[in-house]
C-alpha cells in the first residue's frame, strides 16, 4: 500500500469530530518550556499544520543545543530563560519530566495569569499538585505518545476549565496534526490512557522484538525479519481500522480455522495466560504512575 493511501485511510478512520478552528489561533503565541523529543514532535505538527506562525512559537530549554536545532529546522523563536516564555505566551506547554517540574518553574509561579492556558506533560502529576504549583492559570493535563512524531499519535487531555468547549476546540487545533485527540473525564481515565497508549507503545515494541527474534531463528536476515514483523503489525492494525462495525474477535475468527495452525498457536497463548501477563504489566505501570503522583505532592 502506498504512503498516500495509508495516510488517507488513517485520517478517515481516526477522525472523531470536525476541527473547530479558533479564529484567534494565528495570533496566539505558544510557548514550550523544555525542548525534548515530545516538544520537537509537537512543534513539527504545529508548523506543518500551517495554522501557526513559526515565529509565534517560543521555546526555552536548559541547554542550547536542542534550541538551535528547533530554530534551524522550524524557524521558531528561542529564549534563554523560562520566565520569558511565560511572560510572552498565551499558551504555555510545560514539557518537562515530573522530577524536573518544580525546578523549571521555581520562583516563577506568580508570573502565570488567569487567562493563560498552561498544559502539563508531566506524567503522574495530578491537578491537585499542579494547582498548588501554578495557582493562577487555566490548567490542562496532556499525554501524547511517541507515534505523535509521525502524526499517528494518541493525544489524551484532561481539563477542569469551566469553558470546556473552548478548551476542547483549542486542544484539537493545537494537536490534531499529531493524530487522534481524545478528551478524558477523570484522572483514573488519564492514567489508563497513559499506560495503554504511551507506555503501551513500548509494550508493543517488546512484542515486536520477540516476533523478529523468532523469525531470525528460522534463517531470515535481521532486516527481512524486521520488515516481516512491522508489516504484520501494520497490516493487522490497518485491517482493523478499515473494518467498520467488525469487532476484533470477529477479525481474529476469520483467520482461525478449527484445529488449524492459528487455532493451535492461540490455544497455547491462552494456556500460558498471556492476557494475565499483559494485564499485570499494565497494572504495574499504573502503580508506578501512582507512586510518582504521591512523590510530587
Amino acid at each position: 500500500m502506498d504512503q498516500v493511501r495509508y495516510n488517507a485511510i488513517w485520517r478517515k478512520t481516526t477522525e472523531t469530530r470536525p476541527a473547530v478552528k479558533n479564529p484567534m489561533l494565528k495570533a496566539m503565541k505558544i510557548g514550550f518550556i523544555g525542548a525534548g523529543n515530545m516538544t520537537q514532535a509537537l512543534v513539527k505538527g504545529m508548523v506543518e499544520s500551517k495554522e501557526f506562525k513559526p515565529d509565534h512559537i517560543i521555546v526555552s530549554n536548559r541547554t542550547e543545543g536542542k534550541l538551535l536545532k528547533l530554530s534551524e529546522q522550524y524557524q521558531v523563536q528561542t529564549r534563554a530563560h523560562n520566565q520569558e516564555v511565560i511572560n510572552e505566551c498565551d499558551v504555555v506547554i510545560l514539557a518537562v519530566k515530573p522530577q524536573d517540574f518544580s525546578a523549571a518553574i521555581e520562583g516563577l509561579n506568580n508570573l502565570f495569569n488567569e487567562n493563560q492556558i498552561v498544559i502539563s506533560l508531566a506524567a503522574g502529576m495530578p491537578f491537585s499538585t499542579l494547582k498548588k504549583l501554578i495557582p493562577y492559570a487555566r490548567l490542562v493535563r496532556l499525554m501524547p505518545n511517541t507515534p505523535s512524531l509521525i502524526g499517528r499519535g494518541v493525544i489524551g487531555y484532561m481539563s477542569q476549565d469551566k469553558e470546556e468547549e473552548y478548551v476542547s476546540s483549542l486542544m484539537e487545533d493545537l494537536f490534531g496534526g499529531l493524530g487522534s485527540v481524545i478528551r478524558v473525564e477523570s484522572e483514573d481515565q488519564f492514567d489508563a490512557l497513559m499506560v495503554s497508549c504511551s507506555s503501551g507503545t513500548g509494550f508493543i515494541f517488546e512484542l515486536m522484538m520477540y516476533w523478529q527474534e523468532w523469525i531470525e531463528e528460522h534463517g531470515f536476515a535481521p532486516e527481512i525479519a524486521k520488515k516481516m514483523t512491522i508489516e504484520t503489525f501494520v497490516g493487522a492494525s490497518l485491517l482493523a481500522s478499515q473494518s467498520n462495525g467488525v469487532e476484533l474477535e470477529e477479525l481474529q475468527a476469520r483467520v482461525t480455522s478449527k484445529k488449524g495452525v492459528t487455532f493451535s498457536g492461540l490455544n497455547s497463548m491462552r494456556e500460558l495466560e498471556m492476557e494475565r501477563a499483559l494485564r499485570i504489566s499494565f497494572e504495574k505501570a499504573a502503580m508506578r504512575s501512582q507512586e510518582i503522583s504521591k512523590s510530587t505532592k
